[in-house]
């Protein structure tokens, strides 16, 4: 995969750079829990110097031209240490999983350190049941969710024995570029882009009617994102101003249960998710004494545009669409039946497609109009909240022969928008991480607690829904999608 020294970083990338600031930090990550006694730091260390040469990037860092006339880059970092990016904790007797969450909350606080890699990964000792926990935080420009299930393969292994990993040689750090060396760089890459230009023009002039049919879809894909502009998302609690101190907190599921829900009442396990969330939040909603009458939020929901070919390839290739979340909608099946229509709108919509023309145009921004445009990506005008699914192996994994338990992803959090619900399956589990502005939501355990509830409201709807249609003389059960 292609993460070279002295390589520039996509437009995407960069607007997760240019969004940053004291309060609103981009990186994400995630809370491991594991069976079994902890390895030695050493032996950890061994374990991820072993595997670094998979993915080189976590040997790199940035490096700006002179002048801000294009895009950093990536360049090999020749102080590079380990021991800065692998820490060593311990959790405080009894070791119990709240206080496992309040130092998963205390870390992803902090922002990472933009003159080293950026990365940092946490060896948790003392948790209950003679378990530990690895908490691993990257910056969302070095990876994107889907790809980075690809990038765990640098700790995981599908056997409790580890693979011996290929052999590589010493790493030596590429020649450190200058100043002079890093501007005649950015200016070569300027270069190249009226010729890039050109190419596509003469592939349009070449093939006329696939690019009159490529302008038009292309034009009503940005229409449906202008539309989306005009029709804001409404104002509620969750989108406020908000501090750089975090709330975690994790809840459990059952792939499995999810599963039979769709298969009961209709959609597909992500429309599940989307509704289990609306439920919930409809109920903090009523919490905080907002009507919910006709009310309907926001969801940012990250999708990946990346090729099959690109599969397993570090930079971000996403793009967000806005999925209805119906907190309007009282009854359970209803609110579901409510989230499987409007996915199914947004899917044959042209809002992917709109949000990744933009995302094309912007590899021709120069750095404070992709600034602008991340912002746009980001607004609370489009977007109330994040919500992101990741589908994650369905085997269990291992780090030095101990295996993984559960997996809780951790998001972050943009401008003025205190919540983000992320949820990642692994192994038949499918568990929901809640990252909050630590001052805007103090309840996010209620919140929590509110998730299970919808989980459970829906599964014994589905029960119902079950023994009806197995009933002598039912109609047979709705259709579901995978």
């Amino acid at each position: 995969m292609a993460q070279g020294h002295l390589e520039r970083l996509s437009a995407l990338d960069v607007s997760f750079l240019t969004n940053e600031s004291s309060s609103a930090h981009m990186h994400v990550g995630g809370v491991c829990i594991f069976e079994g006694p902890p390895m030695s730091y050493r032996d950890l260390l061994d374990h991820i110097h072993s595997r670094l040469h998979l993915v080189p990037r976590f040997r790199q860092k940035l490096a700006y031209p002179p002048a801000p006339t294009g895009r950093p880059f990536w360049v090999d970092d020749p102080s590079f240490n380990l021991d800065y990016h692998v820490r060593h904790s311990a959790l405080p007797a009894p070791g119990s999983e709240e206080l496992l969450r309040r130092m998963a909350a205390r870390t992803f606080s902090q922002a990472l350190d933009r003159t080293k890699p950026l990365w940092e990964l946490w060896l948790v000792q003392g948790l209950t049941r003679n378990r530990f926990a690895l908490l691993t935080k990257t910056h969302h420009a070095l990876v994107d969710g889907v790809s980075g299930v690809d990038i765990a393969t640098v700790l995981f292994d599908i056997k409790p024995v580890p693979e011996p990993a290929e052999p590589d040689h010493e790493w030596a750090p590429g020649p450190q570029p200058s100043g002079a060396q890093l501007l005649a760089k950015d200016a070569e890459n300027l270069l190249r882009t009226p010729v890039r230009i050109l190419r596509r023009l003469e592939r349009a002039v070449e093939h006329p009617r696939t690019t009159v049919g490529q302008v038009s879809e292309a034009a009503e894909a940005l229409g449906e994102v202008g539309w989306n502009f005009a029709n804001p998302a409404p104002q509620v609690p969750l989108n406020v101003e908000i501090g750089s101190h975090r709330r975690f907190e994790w809840v459990r599921g059952d792939l499995a249960q999810f599963k039979r829900i769709k298969s009961a009442l209709g959609g597909t396990v992500n429309d599940v998710v989307l509704a289990v969330v609306s439920g919930a939040l409809r109920e903090w909603l009523h919490g905080r004494g907002v009507r919910t009458e006709g009310l309907e939020l926001r969801a940012q929901v990250p999708v990946s545009v990346r090729a099959s070919a690109e599969h397993g390839e570090l930079g971000n290739k996403i793009v967000a669409v806005r999925a209805p979340l119906p907190v309007y909608v009282e009854d359970p099946v209803e609110r579901l039946r409510a989230c499987r229509q409007s996915m199914g709108g947004v899917k044959d919509s042209k809002q992917a497609l709109g949000a990744e023309v933009i995302s094309r145009l912007n590899d021709f921004a120069p750095p404070t109009l992709l600034a602008q445009a991340a912002r746009i990506n980001f607004s609370t005008r489009l977007f109330n909240l994040v919500v992101t699914n990741v589908p994650g192996p369905q085997i269990p994994l291992y780090v030095l022969g101990r295996e993984l338990e559960d997996i809780f992803p951790v998001g972050f959090l943009p401008p003025n928008q205190a919540l983000f619900i992320a949820i990642m399956s692994y192994n038949g589990g499918i568990n929901f991480g809640l990252l909050a502005d630590y001052d805007a939501v103090d309840d996010i355990a209620v919140l929590a607690q509110l998730i299970e509830g919808a989980t459970a409201e829906l599964h014994e709807a589905a029960k119902l829904a079950l023994a009806d249609a197995t009933a002598p003389g039912a109609e047979a059960a709705p259709a579901s999608a995978g």
